[in-house]
């Protein structure tokens, strides 16, 4: 993860949080006495962040988080899954943007392992997209990654992908992948997206390197995978469901990406119990 990034993202929140202080943790801690308070799952599910939420602490300054598992490991309803410690003020004021992380990115990993469930026994890649929350990229393709998925492209800068708006301004398909093709590095792969089969002969036409299969039926994605015959990659995209994920697999695709793993997903609920003093 790149902690430039990462640690400006967590002092923007706690900026957020603290702009004109706590001032409820101010008037009931009035001195700098060190305690600790226990970090409680309340659902079961797969923990992401161990790495952020302990940032938090350390930011504010005083803080540490000692955790009994690791980022990916199952985790149950009840079970203590760590403890955080420092001075009273610390812990009061940071709890809230620490869990904020910490159950978000859970969510996303859990989520995120059961569509990796859905496909096991074949050899399609699971991958997100750039549908994220605004600033917090960093975060969610890192929990989507805890979860066994693959990230596609972080931002605009890492990857191309001709979308039908490209198209529409291209003039075509054809047109899309030569100026790309003229204008960008050659040691990028050139990805394009197409809705029916006439595009995706064009697509094949223009030797395309992987062919976006967009908002296709089961059926179509079959011809579609049959034309292509190997002649590209392939990713089936678009409305993807833990109830159809495993259909749009057999269809024979080499990814399958899903916004859903970033937009749809539910917080895992966790909590800071039972603060003492040490």
């Amino acid at each position: 993860m790149n902690w430039l990034l990462a640690d400006n993202i967590i002092k923007k929140a706690l900026n957020e949080d603290l702009y004109y202080g706590d001032i409820t943790t101010e008037a009931i801690v009035v001195s700098n006495r060190n305690a600790a308070v226990d970090l409680i799952a309340k659902e079961d599910g797969i923990i992401s962040g161990i790495e952020v939420f302990r940032r938090v602490f350390q930011i504010l300054g005083d803080g540490e988080a000692e955790f009994h598992v690791k980022d990916g490991n199952n985790i149950y309803k009840g079970e203590k899954v760590g403890e955080v410690y420092g001075s009273a003020a610390t812990l009061l004021s940071g709890e809230r943007v620490a869990l904020n992380f910490l159950q978000r990115m859970s969510g996303i990993a859990t989520l995120t392992r059961r569509f990796v469930e859905k496909l096991e026994g074949t050899s399609v890649k699971l991958l997100d997209t750039r549908k994220t929350t605004p600033n917090m990229r960093i975060f969610e393709k890192h929990a989507v990654k805890i979860g066994g998925g693959t990230n596609h492209r972080f931002g605009l800068n890492d990857g191309i992908l001709i979308k039908d708006n490209h198209i529409d301004a291209a003039g075509g398909i054809k047109q899309a992948i030569e100026l790309v093709r003229n204008n960008a590095s050659f040691v990028r792969k050139i990805e394009i997206e197409v809705e029916n089969l006439e595009q995706v002969r064009e697509a094949l036409e223009s030797n395309a390197d992987i062919i976006m299969l967009d908002n296709m039926d089961i059926e179509t994605l079959k011809a579609a995978v049959k034309i292509i015959y190997g002649k590209a990659e392939t990713e089936a995209s678009g409305n993807i469901t833990l109830e159809t994920i495993e259909e749009v697999a057999r269809t024979g695709v080499d990814y399958i990406s899903t916004g859903a793993l970033t937009h749809s997903f539910k917080v895992l609920d966790l909590s800071m119990k039972d603060l003492r003093y040490k």
